[in-house]
């Protein structure tokens, strides 16, 4: 089967948004053609296992209508990046929320099948428990496949409040599948119950905590990525408070933007940066910066993983 063929059936198996209201947008004649486009948005705002602030269901539409406001040109890169790439947004697809467990499975065959059609798939939460629905394909396409996590949580815990897929589980219930390196970025906060299982998985698990933010270094920190195949998951509290408030649980001494940015732009420099989620981003009425850094968040992703990709 030709690519053209499979991305044809990719459009005719999801429903999506006009260039104009999808992500970024940008006018029709700026684009690549639907099956031309490399990335897929997908739009996956569940809301079932917060345990403090709530309104992520909410975070998909703020970031693809605040990303309509970034500015297409990029200082680092000197050109539009989004030109070398392409981004079609799927509409948001009718999330069964009655159970997280049939909601993970709902996005599990949605990336299943945008991989299959050789796309790169950036997933819009929603709280993080959808990390363990979306990396399963991920894990089955790329054997090797590593994880780059930001996050002020750990995420290690066996379950929260009798929910096995919890957000606070969303690591546990990823590494649960046979991946054999994490590295997390900006932790601050992880609890008694979660030490076992970090210790006994020194050998897979690399923490970087937040208190130590100042004496990072980026090439350090990605190094066990190299020539590897990397799952880019990013829970915005794992900014510094100071710049998302707009989340669930935000908390302070956490990444700063250039903090984040270093640390992507060295993991795609050495990695190939095969698909992102980007989660718990919990709206505020007209505190827009919030959903701004977001949206911009999402569009340097892109970019580094396209622009900076070893041919």
């Amino acid at each position: 089967m030709s690519t053209k063929k499979t991305q044809k059936s990719l459009l005719d198996q999801f429903e999506f948004l006009s260039q104009k209201n999808g992500f970024l947008g940008v006018e029709e004649k700026y684009l690549k053609t639907p099956d031309q486009s490399k990335v897929v948005v997908v739009p996956f705002g569940l809301e079932k296992s917060v345990s403090y602030g709530g309104g992520t269901k909410n975070g998909p539409k703020a970031i693809i209508s605040a990303s309509q406001q970034v500015e297409l040109f990029d200082e680092e890169f000197w050109c539009e990046p989004f030109r070398k790439y392409g981004v079609i947004t799927m509409k948001e697809p009718k999330i069964d929320r009655t159970s997280v467990v049939k909601s993970l499975k709902q996005l599990e065959k949605i990336t299943e099948k945008i991989l299959d059609a050789e796309k790169f798939p950036l997933i819009l939460g929603g709280e993080h428990s959808i990390t363990a629905g979306s990396i399963r394909p991920f894990v089955k396409k790329y054997p090797d496949l590593a994880i780059l996590h930001f996050d002020a949580h750990a995420d290690l815990r066996d379950g929260f409040d009798g929910e096995h897929y919890s957000h606070a589980a969303a690591l546990r219930r990823v590494m649960d599948n046979p991946i054999s390196t994490l590295i997390s970025c900006g932790i601050r906060n992880i609890s008694a119950s979660e030490i076992p299982y970090l210790e006994a998985n020194r050998h897979r698990i690399h923490m970087h905590f937040g208190k130590d933010r100042r004496k990072w270094n980026a090439k350090e920190i990605v190094a066990p990525l190299k020539g590897r195949p990397v799952f880019l998951t990013f829970d915005l509290d794992g900014f510094d408070s100071s710049l998302m408030q707009a989340t669930g649980t935000p908390e302070p001494g956490g990444v700063m933007w250039e903090d984040a940015l270093d640390i992507i732009r060295e993991a795609s420099k050495i990695s190939d940066i095969v698909g992102a989620d980007v989660v718990e981003l919990a709206p505020v009425k007209a505190l827009h910066s919030c959903d701004f850094l977001s949206a911009k968040l999402c569009y340097k992703i892109l970019s580094y993983a396209f622009l900076n990709r070893k041919k």
